[in-house]
């Protein structure tokens, strides 16, 4: 009697954290008019109503996912991004001792672009990189958040290119142009929760080429620390997101270059460069 109430227990447990475990593809979307979440399953998309932080349920709708427009994933009241949080990205892979601190900064909401947009180089820079990264999703209101409770403040992850002007980065006082120009934001194409992503796979890819490619536990910094830390000055708001930073080396994008940023069990974020008119 006692060890089969012990595999009823068992089986429960097992089966609770499965649930919770339960790997969910969120996506932003418009079709004609009207912008709208859904629910993405293989190449359909059931639509939702309701917020994606909160409440939210089915509506019954169901649209074939090459039929709607991909929208960034989130309209973010802010977006920040980590700078140097791989030991592969530093010079020699020696870390400076100033990025024991996690090294946050801005990029306008404004720079945000979805799949498939183009990437747009502006005039008067002739040196842009590509940089893959993993973006985390905040789910609920964050502030003064404790790091072994952030994961609970985590809605998701998706993929992101935190397109960056070297020339203007190395010249400009602030990054605010060579981090936050028009187009400099490539984000999505969906936002998964459920994932480990304390260790999936990440690639960033240019007409085919891998030019990044590391795993996301390799992080200096992980995306609990990460929430923790920027919670500790900022208050973060459901939909925010926070670019994790990128490894190895970048390289400079040109017009007619196709940029790929895949991570494991996400997607595939891609996005054309163009030169402005």
């Amino acid at each position: 009697m006692k060890t089969c109430w012990l595999s009823v227990i068992l089986v429960v447990l097992t089966s609770a954290h499965a649930a919770e475990q339960k790997v969910t593809k969120f996506a932003r979307f418009q079709l004609d008019k009207t912008s709208a979440y859904g629910v993405v399953e293989g190449e359909v998309i059931h639509e939702i109503s309701g917020t994606l932080f909160g409440e939210w349920k089915r509506t019954g709708k169901t649209h074939p996912l090459a039929s709607v427009k991909l929208l960034p994933p989130t309209r973010p009241s802010k977006v920040l991004a980590m700078a140097g949080n791989y030991r592969s990205h530093h010079p020699g892979q020696v870390v400076n001792p100033k990025f024991e601190v996690p090294q946050l900064f801005l990029k306008p909401p404004s720079c945000l672009i979805a799949h498939g947009a183009p990437i747009v180089l502006p005039k008067g820079t002739t040196n842009v990189h590509h940089e893959g990264e993993l973006v985390v999703v905040i789910g609920k209101r964050a502030r003064n958040v404790p790091k072994e409770k952030s994961p609970g403040y985590v809605f998701g992850v998706t993929c992101g290119n935190d397109i960056s002007a070297r020339d203007w980065q190395k010249g400009d006082v602030q990054w605010w142009r060579a981090k936050g120009s028009d187009t400099f934001g490539p984000c999505g194409p969906f936002v998964v929760s459920g994932l480990n992503y304390g260790d999936i796979d990440l690639q960033m890819r240019v007409n085919g080429e891998v030019r990044q490619h590391q795993r996301t536990s390799d992080l200096i910094h992980n995306v609990a620390a990460i929430v923790s830390f920027a919670s500790q000055h900022m208050t973060l708001e459901p939909g925010d997101l926070i670019y994790t930073g990128t490894p190895g080396e970048t390289a400079q994008i040109k017009p007619g270059d196709i940029c790929e940023v895949e991570i494991e069990g996400i997607g595939v974020l891609r996005n054309k460069v163009t030169a402005a008119p």
